[in-house]
């Protein structure tokens, strides 16, 4: 997938007028937030959970080499195969060669954001093989030609009524006077459409909520059968999985399933969690006949021992983009690539570099709503500040700004004048504020008075009432 961070601020404008993703986005209250909160306040036992979760995080991260060893043997002594894969191109090229090692001409997909980011649909594509997304929101996108705009809600952005349009332009050879009015009826028609791709198609891939060191098992959370369906009926399972996936054991991923549902549906657990170990045995009903993991890297062993290791805590409940104030207004296509939202405006930099990804960072109020609710509790503020540092540095953000900081920066080192400065403009401002108490415009401050009036102070200065109170 292409990346287009660079232009997040034209992105945002054009999100801020589009009507239908503006009425869609307001779904998120009531979808994600109330639900999460019900959740939580149900458990107890949440917050220490969090801790317990955070905790085995650290611990596995700080031990990854040995962890992954241990993972991938186990592994292979159960039949299955892993790959290792350091770039997005070399996981690219893997998927492909077992594609055409098994003949495939179709191939199913459950829910994967690496396959996004490694933008996998369209290399097999362009390699003669179709790739069929079975998630009913990522089949809705692949319909509509378009990414993901939520990591756990890929369709979030879509209203029902453009779903009905985009399904009757699709599935022609469906009688024109059927009723796709309902959201069930929208999901009937999936289902009836999906069904057959299911048993026909040659390779089945999926992502992984998790990795077992301990029994080398595949976990994946899921709210529909399609997942099941894509790694148990076609001959060949493939596994795309990053690296920091990996979990220490099975006592440890319970753990944090019960806060990685909670966090990102508001549910006590996911309607399917499916745990796949290696090829189908002798005695199996059904599974495939050949299992392949493709573990990624693409940039995330640069974060080990760096302020952004933390980050690689992740699980993806989308919970920091559900209460997300900018999240919630531009949707997540305005990102510019796989991750929106505050764990995109951490990891995107991360892993495409400052040059591509280094605005988004700025694209946050630092209400601290974020981490407030991130279940493995990922300071994901303080590292957004640590990529506005690195901006700086690199002088990638505009003069004008860069110019606007070092004269305040000298101003603050100079607290005779910074108070002076102060006074000034506090009498000014309430001056051109008038008996309102509110400005409509003002001066370097074009970007906050375009879109909402600007309270004008009251009263005395900090330092001053500071002072009042006995301070020195």
């Amino acid at each position: 997938m292409k990346i287009t961070t660079p232009e997040f601020k034209s992105n945002a404008v054009e999100a801020l007028a589009d009507e239908n993703l503006q009425k869609a986005m307001g779904h998120v209250q009531v979808g994600f937030i109330e639900k999460r909160q019900v959740a939580a306040d149900g458990l107890p036992e949440f917050e220490a959970l969090r801790d317990n979760a955070r905790d085995i995080k650290n611990h596995t991260l700080a031990h990854l080499d040995l962890y992954l060893e241990a993972y991938s043997e186990k592994v292979e002594q159960s039949g299955g195969h892993v790959h290792w894969a350091q770039t997005a191109e070399d996981a690219r090229n893997t998927v492909l060669e077992i594609c055409r090692k098994a003949g495939a001409k179709t191939v199913t997909k459950g829910k994967s954001m690496i396959s996004e980011e490694i933008g996998i649909n369209a290399f097999l594509e362009d390699n003669g093989i179709a790739p069929i997304e079975t998630d009913l929101g990522e089949y809705i996108i692949q319909l509509r030609g378009e990414a993901p705009s939520h990591i756990i809600a890929p369709a979030v952005h879509v209203l029902k009524e453009q779903v009905e349009e985009d399904f009757r332009a699709e599935h022609t050879h469906l009688d024109v006077d059927r009723n796709l009015e309902e959201p069930e009826t929208l999901l009937d028609e999936a289902r009836t459409v999906l069904r057959q791709k299911f048993i026909d198609a040659d390779v089945g891939i999926t992502g992984a909520n998790f990795l077992i060191a301990e029994t080398g098992t595949s976990v994946i959370v899921t709210n529909e059968g399609n997942g099941d369906l894509t790694q148990t009926l076609p001959r060949v399972h493939i596994v795309l999985a990053s690296i920091e996936k990996i979990t220490p054991t099975l006592e440890d991923v319970s753990q944090i399933m019960r806060v990685l549902a909670r966090s990102a549906t508001g549910q006590e657990l996911s309607v399917y969690t499916t745990f796949s170990t290696g090829p189908r045995r002798e005695a199996d009903v059904d599974g495939p006949e050949e299992y392949h993991v493709i573990l990624l890297d693409n940039g995330r062993t640069n974060m080990i021992g760096t302020e952004f290791q933390e980050m690689l805590r992740c699980i993806r409940c989308g919970a920091c983009m559900n209460h997300c104030p900018v999240y919630r207004a531009v949707g997540g296509h305005a990102y510019g690539w796989v991750y929106p939202g505050p764990m995109g405006a951490v990891l995107t930099p991360s892993l495409e570099g400052v040059e591509k990804g280094g605005n988004l960072p700025n694209a946050s109020t630092f209400c601290g709503r974020c981490e407030s609710v991130c279940p493995m509790r990922i300071p994901l503020p303080k590292m957004m500040r640590h990529w506005r540092e690195r901006e700086f540095e690199r002088n990638l953000n505009p003069a004008t700004q860069r110019w606007g900081l070092k004269i305040w920066a000298w101003i603050a080192r100079h607290p005779g004048l910074y108070a002076f400065g102060a006074r000034i403009a506090v009498r000014g401002i309430a001056t051109l504020a008038g008996k309102n108490g509110r400005l409509a415009s003002l001066p370097l401050a074009g970007g906050w008075t375009k879109y909402r009036d600007l309270p004008a102070p009251e009263g005395q200065t900090f330092q001053q009432q500071w002072r009042v109170r006995g301070g020195k």
